[in-house]
């Protein structure tokens, strides 16, 4: 049998769907890993650190980075 063709091709187009192909198709994205899960955590804080941080584009990001300048993990 003939080896399929990959659907993405090395120009970086990607060719039509076919039935095989949504045949194995799954919704969404494969779970993560436990240990590359992130882990929910609620406190409260100051309401002028709150303000400055809802400025911020990726508040999750540089919370972790100062978190761990301080903690030192």
């Amino acid at each position: 049998m003939a080896k399929a063709k990959p659907y993405i091709g090395e120009d970086g187009e990607v060719r039509e769907l076919d039935t095989a192909f949504a045949k194995r198709a799954r919704r969404g994205r494969p779970p993560m890993l436990g240990s590359q899960r992130k882990v929910r955590m609620n406190f409260m804080i100051d309401p002028d650190i709150a303000a400055a941080l809802d400025s911020q584009e990726n508040k999750s990001a540089l919370v972790n980075e100062a978190l761990r300048k301080v903690l030192n993990p």
